[in-house]
């Protein structure tokens, strides 16, 4: 039997891939953490699957129900939000299977903050703005992050944060970002994207905190902050496909 470390996307069903789709079609377990993936992505599991919810759960529970299903001999969709690498939670889970000698896989997933740059229809890194994206989160409640890891460090670069686990901390993520980013930088907040519920702000580093608590969200948003955000068009055309800058693919025509 074989564990199937499936991305399910941001939350729209129509976000998971085909192979993410056949495998949970497939799968007589399907263990998913419904917190974060809405039972429609799981509605194509086979008839007669255990479907469980682990949001619930502890590891050694989950673990509990994945030896089960070694004992029968089925395999098991282990289906998580995103995609599995990002703030996944696996690494504890493969432990465990390394420690029983029981086989993985991992299948990829479209992870929230390219949803969440889908949704705002823009791209994250512009021209001279911006050509790198940090993807971080604030400790608050959750494991601390590592020394070097910390948001001021990454303020310094300037360029797109996408910030997990904040939206309780705005008032911090301004007080570090401000000095770097300036009080006009672009910052917007992408709640249960790809959810019916979505919902999108914009604002800036001064006002964000002041459109989140109007609109009561304390959980499930992604924050994202940089010059990239900006909706104006004050930014060069790339070298892409400048005429001027040939490459393999398509060569100075002569003249």
């Amino acid at each position: 039997m074989t564990i199937f470390f499936i991305g399910a996307g941001p939350g729209d069903p129509e976000l998971l891939t085909l192979k993410a789709a056949r495998l949970i079609a497939a799968c007589p377990v399907c263990l998913y953490a419904g917190s974060l993936v809405p039972e429609e992505v799981v509605a194509g599991a086979p008839e007669g699957a255990l479907v469980r919810d682990t949001a619930p759960m502890t590891l050694a529970e989950t673990h509990g129900l994945i030896l089960a299903a070694q004992g029968r001999g089925e395999d098991v969709a282990r289906v998580h939000s995103g995609d599995p690498s990002l703030y996944g939670a696996i690494a504890e889970q493969i432990r465990l299977l390394k420690r029983d000698g029981i086989a993985y896989q991992i299948v990829p997933g479209v992870p929230a903050y390219t949803a969440a740059a889908a949704a705002l229809g823009q791209e994250l890194t512009v021209p001279e703005l911006a050509q790198s994206v940090v993807l971080t989160r604030m400790s608050m409640k959750s494991t601390g992050m590592p020394a070097g890891e910390s948001l001021e460090n990454f303020a310094r670069t300037g360029t797109t944060l996408a910030i997990h686990l904040g939206i309780r901390a705005l008032r911090e993520i301004e007080r570090v970002l401000i000095p770097h980013y300036g009080a006009d930088c672009p910052v917007a907040v992408i709640y249960r994207v790809g959810w019916p519920d979505q919902t999108i702000l914009r604002g800036t580093l001064t006002d964000i905190r002041a459109q989140v608590r109007d609109a009561k969200i304390t959980r499930t948003a992604l924050i994202l902050v940089g010059p990239a955000l900006a909706t104006g068009d004050g930014f060069p055309d790339s070298a892409l496909y400048d005429p001027e800058r040939p490459h393999v693919l398509r060569p100075r025509v002569k003249t």
